[in-house]
């Protein structure tokens, strides 16, 4: 008997397992045979340790979740917060499926072709979600398609379009795939709504070929952020990069220079954890005065604000940034 989650044959990581939608795909993104350094994983340090909950709030916001057919971030990428965003009715929508055409190594999202699928009740399915959860402020992901013409913008535009028509008063933050680079394509996000524009760095330049899908890029992800801002000018957006894969201070102070250089108005700085042995190897596990430490650093240069500790992600406590006192982190 095969055992199944959600429709779906349960399989190991790194394996290759058939979709609900009929495609091929490889759970966690990372096939076994992928030739990462296996060594023994760093220790943990304290500051690390995360305690689980699952109140009567993360019941109902699961239930939420799974009722419309929603994949979250939470859930694909294996976020440490989880417990803590869904207790206060919180989760990222993640746009488009579980399955993305891209495999970064630091990323634990199902890889595949899904040959153009897309679902065509997702926009008001979302706008559902975000009426039930009683959200004044929703961030919206999604997985990179390539396999689509506009890399998905337009239907990435209808959910947010859907989301403000049934909710008028919630702010939409998009964290968007980097649509290879397509100007018309930042252009139809841009339009549709949004209050935040974001597009993950990542990593620092020297790091982005060892990290990143072939292509991703460090200078196309800074272009779609400029992209965006000449589309509208007032227009926050931002950017994330995951340390403790091996980067100096200095190429974190010149990534922070080139986000800045770019535009870009709120940063989040976060550790990287290895989500499978298949993935890359945690290299340090940052301090969280280091993390203060870089977050004076990108104060000084002039972003709104910088949002660092060790479990920062980029959509952790989004809501929160205008308050620009580190989202309420000790």
């Amino acid at each position: 008997m095969t055992l199944e989650f959600k429709g779906i044959p349960i399989t190991v990581s790194g394996e290759k397992y058939r979709t609900a939608q009929g495609y091929k795909a490889i759970r966690d993104g990372i096939k076994k045979t992928a030739t990462i350094v296996h060594r023994p994983r760093l220790p943990k340090p304290a500051w690390l340790r995360v305690r689980h909950q699952q109140d009567a709030r993360f019941i109902a916001t699961q239930d939420i979740v799974q009722k419309h057919g929603l994949a979250t971030v939470c859930e694909e990428s294996h976020c440490p917060n989880i417990s803590e965003c869904w207790s206060h009715g919180t989760a990222t929508l993640m746009l488009m499926g579980a399955v993305c055409t891209r495999a970064c190594r630091f990323c634990a999202v199902d890889t595949g072709n899904p040959n153009g699928w897309l679902d065509a009740a997702e926009p008001q399915n979302a706008a559902n979600a975000v009426r039930l959860m009683k959200l004044d402020y929703v961030v919206l992901t999604s997985v990179d398609r390539d396999d689509l013409a506009d890399g998905g913008a337009s239907h990435y535009a209808k959910c947010i379009q859907a989301i403000r028509a049934m909710n008028p008063y919630t702010t939409v933050e998009a964290l968007t795939p980097d649509f290879s680079g397509d100007r018309n394509a930042v252009r139809v996000v841009v339009q549709s709504g949004i209050g935040v524009f974001a597009q993950n760095l990542e990593t620092v330049r020297a790091l982005t070929h060892q990290v990143r899908d072939p292509r991703a890029g460090y200078d196309q992800t800074l272009d779609v952020l400029a992209i965006a801002k000449s589309y509208r000018r007032r227009l926050l957006t931002k950017t994330s990069l995951m340390l403790g894969l091996g980067e100096t201070d200095e190429q974190i102070r010149q990534a922070l220079r080139d986000a800045r250089n770019a535009g870009v108005d709120i940063v989040t700085l976060g550790q990287y954890l290895q989500p499978t042995a298949n993935h890359l190897p945690v290299a340090r596990y940052v301090t969280p005065d280091e993390f203060t430490n870089y977050r004076q650093i990108g104060l000084a240069m002039g972003f709104h604000e910088v949002v660092a500790g060790p479990l920062v992600r980029s959509s952790y406590r989004a809501d929160q940034v205008f308050n620009k006192n580190n989202v309420g982190l000790a």
